[in-house]
């Protein structure tokens, strides 16, 4: 008898945009919309599944997404003729399969998100950041509230799924604001959010600006103060706080996100794109793609680095994204993937870590206290 075929999801790095946000880290380019290569780019990511085929035997496709850069600025027709590949590379599609793309305001229009969804595009996440247009100006958005607004509407009116990425802790922000925002989202018909907070990246042009003291930034403590009102916002309307920067209305979770922090295999195609594809127990291998685009479209190089993971690295990652979800991390899954006891050698830091109510152990899950949540970081440290 056949065994299962291994679950597996497809990211695609779309690597160009309108515009580099001040704090994007991202792998990305600006670029003029006449001079992007829709169906090259097509063609490079056909070509690069094309050469993984090997890799994706005896696999089933659980979940895609289109991320960046602004996929949305990719022609649908072109985005669609690279899903079709996608789905067609694997032995298997799963009946549920949850198909992504990431979206701007500035560049997304109704029948935009109608020939999205023409092509099997089933869930949108826009990037909306903020409701505000001072915010946004801050942030050197190309939209603004009102376009933001009518983003919303347009993708909820054709899309059966749509996300919005929400952020906090800009200067000046007030609670007042940030539930206006959620509010305001929620009653446009999205169902899931990522609230994340503003973060300098040293790379960007906002890292710049805050080592040369010309940055002004939200104080840590109100921080603290906006994720904790944003929960309660979410809360009030009856979402669940399922990773410690996504909320959900019931089954509106992202399958394609919760594999990965599930440490779920992954496919990476693209420029700059990264996958992860287990080999047995105690091996995986995690590659990156060259991120430069025109190379990558050329194909002259595919992967600018390639590492093996052993068990550790493997118990390491399981710990890093399990403990960021509300369920944890499975402790019998994760030792399947391992090959070892992902507790071994971490008993002490394990049992302190209880005792202190910053870890615990339900059944075959090991979770931090969702009260715990704001410590996440350094709970996390001190296992490894």
């Amino acid at each position: 008898m056949s065994s299962e075929p291994t679950s597996t999801s497809v990211y695609i790095h779309f690597p160009w945009c309108a515009r580099k946000c001040p704090y994007c880290d991202f792998a990305t380019e600006p670029i003029r919309a006449e001079a992007l290569p829709h169906e090259e780019y097509a063609d490079a990511v056909l070509r690069e599944l094309d050469a993984r085929a090997a890799d994706l035997q005896g696999r089933a496709l659980k979940s895609i997404f289109f991320g960046g850069g602004t996929p949305s600025l990719w022609g649908p027709s072109a985005l669609g003729r690279a899903l079709r590949g996608i789905t067609g590379a694997f032995d298997r599609v799963r009946d549920d399969l949850e198909v992504t793309v990431e979206c701007n305001p500035s560049s997304l229009t109704r029948e935009n998100v109608a020939l999205l969804r023409e092509a099997g595009v089933g869930r949108l996440s826009i990037g909306v950041q903020s409701l505000r247009d001072p915010h946004l100006r801050f942030l050197g958005r190309l939209h603004d509230s009102v376009r933001a607004a009518a983003a919303l509407e347009e993708a909820t009116q054709e899309m059966p799924r749509v996300s919005a990425d929400l952020m906090f802790g800009m200067p000046g922000q007030t609670l007042e604001e940030l539930g206006e925002d959620i509010a305001r989202i929620a009653e446009a018909g999205v169902r899931h959010v990522s609230a994340y907070a503003l973060t300098i990246e040293e790379k960007t042009m906002f890292g710049s600006l805050h080592r040369a003291g010309k940055l002004r930034v939200a104080p840590e403590e109100r921080y603290a103060d906006l994720f904790e009102h944003a929960e309660r916002r979410f809360t009030d309307l009856g979402w669940t706080h399922y990773e410690v920067s996504n909320y959900a209305a019931e089954g509106e979770e992202s399958r394609h996100n919760l594999h990965y922090w599930r440490g779920g295999a992954y496919v990476g195609l693209g420029a700059a794109a990264v996958g992860c594809l287990d080999h047995g127990p105690g091996r995986a291998e995690r590659w990156r793609n060259d991120p430069n685009p025109q190379r990558y479209l050329t194909q002259r190089t595919l992967e600018a680095e390639v590492e093996e993971l052993g068990p550790d690295e493997i118990i390491r990652e399981a710990l890093m994204l399990g403990l960021r979800t509300v369920d944890g991390m499975n402790l019998v899954a994760t030792e399947m993937r391992a090959g070892q006891d992902p507790k071994a050698g971490r008993e002490r830091e394990i049992e302190r870590a209880i005792d202190n109510g910053n870890l615990e152990q339900v059944g075959d899950w090991l979770r931090v206290p969702h009260d715990r949540w704001l410590k996440l970081d350094g709970i996390v440290r001190d296992l490894f």
